[in-house]
């Protein structure tokens, strides 16, 4: 008589929790938490010093607003090559596995971080300066793009149906550790004189990543594949070309890409953005580094609050919360901001991001995993995930910078790009269907079964 088979592991079906998968979920979620930290502090990290000293460093002899407009061009040019990022890794995610491309994407992003650190000036070397700052931008921006969508469906994936999101959420923190940790090392170095900041001052935050990395790296190497790829491997039924799949049905892709376009235009206009706004408006930069490390220490506890809470009354109602909260507030928190007092400062911050932008945030990493089957789920949130990124963190430093400029300093621009895109994410959730409750396993089968969770009002 023939052995019966062995069963194909599903942690959706499986209610035991044994040590070992328990260990390994918590190592997947420390995994997808410090590569989120690495992500936000090295673009943090660049976002802050390009806001203080990239203009006259790799741009000079510009008006100091077109200097730093060019410096957050730059910054724009590492989510340009995001979706890039998302297409690559998440082809060869989808194709050949989680784990290796998550190593590989780790160490491209701490890598061009540590070489940002080393790069001569345009006074050394003119014009090759920004030519060579703009293309290890577009390398860390084409590694990240592979990143969170990787580490962030890792963790989902081996939590199964158990609170999925409070355990994506570990992902999620990673973007207020980052803040936190790269607000840290910048306030440091500023505290320098201004001659020797700008010697060599500012390229210490960019050389301490390497620390990061390395931990990072080691955390990972640990991390087994996620078991729903493993099952899609083990079947053979990997989709050949993912990014032709997740095309073919577009509407979950435009909607992921969507829904997360509120968070990222307050997270980047009220980190790295408001740097340079209030540092122009009278403040001192140490305030300002203040007020963004008590915002990302309230993120902290905020975020997986929300994405527990979602687990219990849904995705769509906890989201639709916070972007109509982010909406209401736009307006209020840059008038705190105007005031001029450093108290009103942390307060703005606190509001506009430590609370209404993580209610934003915090589910998104499970809401856009559910999204997509596991044939496809690597590309499909990914390029949902770095298309928000792109549309509503890109370029919005940028856009304020030119529309502060030509409204003589006024913040109303920048409370207007704070209400739109909260109520672009507003309006999309409302075309959304719950998603908490979906069978990740569902579109896992067979090639003819479709790629993407069905969404409909």
């Amino acid at each position: 008589m023939p052995p019966s088979p062995t069963p194909s592991f599903n942690p959706e079906s499986t209610p035991e929790r044994t040590p070992e998968r328990t260990r390994q979920l918590r190592r997947v979620a420390l995994s997808g938490l410090l590569g989120t930290a690495v992500e936000f502090y090295d673009f943090l990290v660049y976002g802050t010093v390009a806001a203080l000293v990239f203009g006259e460093l790799f741009f000079p002899g510009a008006d100091p607003a077109v200097g730093t407009i060019a410096a957050f061009g730059t910054f724009a040019a590492g989510y340009v090559a995001r979706p890039l990022g998302g297409i690559l890794f998440g082809h060869f995610g989808d194709r050949l596995g989680r784990k290796s491309m998550l190593l590989l994407t780790m160490g491209l992003m701490g890598g061009a971080s540590f070489l940002v650190g080393l790069l001569p000036t345009y006074d050394t070397i003119g014009v090759w300066a920004p030519v060579l700052l703009i293309t290890l931008r577009v390398v860390q921006g084409v590694a990240i793009g592979g990143e969170w969508g990787g580490a962030t469906l890792m963790v989902v994936e081996h939590a199964g149906g158990r609170r999925r999101g409070l355990w994506s959420s570990a992902t999620q923190m990673g973007a207020p550790l980052g803040s936190l940790l790269s607000t840290a090392v910048v306030a440091l170095v500023v505290a320098l004189p201004r001659d020797e900041f700008a010697a060599w001052g500012w390229r210490v935050p960019f050389l301490l990543s390497v620390v990061l990395l390395g931990v990072g790296l080691f955390v990972r190497l640990k991390v087994v594949e996620s078991p729903l790829f493993a099952e899609v491997k083990k079947d053979r039924v990997e989709s050949r070309l993912p990014i032709l799949d997740v095309l073919r049905r577009p509407r979950p892709l435009v909607l992921a890409c969507c829904v997360g376009i509120g968070a990222f235009t307050a997270q980047s206009l009220l980190t790295s953005y408001l740097i340079a706004y209030a540092t122009g408006i009278g403040y001192a930069r140490p305030q300002v580094l203040t007020a963004l490390t008590v915002s990302a220490s309230v993120a902290l506890v905020v975020l997986p609050c929300a994405s527990a809470l979602s687990d219990r009354i849904g995705r769509r109602p906890v989201v639709l919360a916070g972007a109509l909260a982010s909406a209401a507030l736009a307006f209020p928190v840059m008038a705190l901001v105007d005031s001029k007092s450093p108290g009103l400062l942390i307060l703005a911050v606190v509001l506009g991001h430590g609370i209404a932008q993580s209610a934003m945030y915090g589910p998104l990493g499970a809401l856009l995993t559910e999204m997509f089957g596991t044939r496809v789920r690597y590309t499909g949130a990914s390029l949902g995930y770095q298309g928000a990124t792109l549309i509503g963190a890109g370029f919005s430093p940028m856009i304020a910078g030119s529309l502060v400029a030509g409204n003589g300093g006024s913040g109303t621009p920048v409370a207007l790009l704070l209400c739109g895109g909260a109520l672009v994410t507003a309006l999309t959730v409302t075309f959304l269907r719950e998603t908490s409750r979906t069978s990740l396993t569902g579109a896992a089968e067979s090639p003819a079964t479709p790629h993407t969770q069905e969404i409909s009002a």
